[in-house]
Parts: structure tokens; sequence; C-alpha cells
């Protein structure tokens, strides 16, 4: 049976602190666009209170999320129990995309572990809508470890490293949706205007 939940009290807060790994989508207002799923995983997220929360946004091949989140706002989050009893806990809210340039990202930060660093924003999400499901058609895993990629690959390229991989040359220049995501993870965080080429270049 479904439930839904006015907040993220004491029978939802242990549930998912813990979860190895949870999913965030995202998607475009254009009905041509793509919805984006993303697993995240490597202990990225907190909650800030009843019904709000954080997760790291670690440097990769995309920039969807952010994408989205400065062009509506719109997100959801899904837990599922691998292991345990049955149960699927989705967050539904407003997204808030902060870079290394934001105060609240400093303030924020400490909350997180240290390792990786390589985190290009924090996405804090004001949640509207808390609902759980049973999960019966969910499969039961075993955790072994968590993968030890991420980090090390950060640790290989250091700080200088990682901000010339954010705008350089490997990275896509758009969004697959052709929304604006992060020109520089060091530099403000609004959506800049216009959709120039150099504006519109995101971290990924």
């Amino acid at each position: 049976m479904g439930n839904q939940h006015t907040e993220i009290d004491d029978s939802l807060r242990p549930f998912i602190e813990a979860q190895r790994i949870f999913f965030v989508a995202t998607a475009p207002l254009d009905a041509g666009g793509h919805v984006n799923l993303s697993p995240k995983g490597l202990d990225t997220l907190r909650i800030l209170g009843s019904t709000k929360v954080a997760y790291l946004d670690h440097v990769g091949s995309g920039s969807e999320t952010i994408a989205h989140l400065k062009e509506n706002g719109r997100i959801v989050l899904m837990w599922c129990a691998l292991d345990g009893p049955p149960t699927i806990l989705r967050l539904h809210g407003r997204g808030e995309v902060l870079t290394p340039h934001d105060a609240e990202f400093k303030q924020l930060r400490p909350l997180f572990p240290a390792k990786p660093d390589e985190c290009r924003a924090l996405i804090v999400v004001t949640v509207q809508r808390i609902a759980t499901s049973c999960g019966f058609g969910v499969p039961l895993y075993r955790f072994e470890r968590e993968r030890s990629q991420m980090p090390d690959w950060a640790e290989r390229l250091g700080a200088d490293g990682l901000r010339e991989y954010g705008p350089g040359l490997k990275t896509r220049p758009y969004s697959r949706s052709r929304s604006t995501g992060i020109a520089d993870p060091h530099g403000p965080s609004r959506a800049p205007r216009g959709h120039s080429r150099d504006r519109d270049r995101v971290l990924a």
C-alpha cells in the first residue's frame, strides 16, 4: 500500500540513512527533451531538515540534472530497499544548485566527506511530496563495497586538473536538452542570460 507523509520523520530518516544508493530524476520543460535518471552513492546525501535534503554532485560525464534544475527546478529522489523489508521512498520537490562560489555551499560542504573533493555542486532539495510504496517487485542484493574509481581518479587529477577537466575539451559542451549547466564551478551559480556557445558550456 502506498502512503504519503508530511515530513521526513523518525520512521523515514533511518531508512534513508541506511541506503547505499539512491536515484535522482529530472526533466526539461520541452516535451521533446529527455528525462534524466542518475544513480548516486559514495555517502553523498544529508538530511538537512524535515522537508529538506542535500547531496553532493560529483564531476561526471554529463550535466543534465543541473541543466534541468536551472530551467525548471523539478526533481525527484528515490530510494528502494535492496535488503531488509521491501520499501520504496520518493521525495518530490524543487532543487537548487549551489556551486563552490556560493556562501551556502561553503556552509554545507563540511557536512559531507572531505574526499573525493572533486564536487562541482551541491543540490539542495526542498521537499514538497513524500510518498512510500511497497517495493515487493524489487530484488534483494547484497552490498559488497563502494567503488574506488571516483576518488582515485579525482586524486590523480588534483584540484587544478579537475578545474581544467570541467569546462575543457574532454566534456560535452551542451546538455542533451540544450539547457544551461555550469559554466564555471567556482563562479556564480545563477543561470546566465542568453544562450551563446560560451555561456551554454557546461561542466560535465
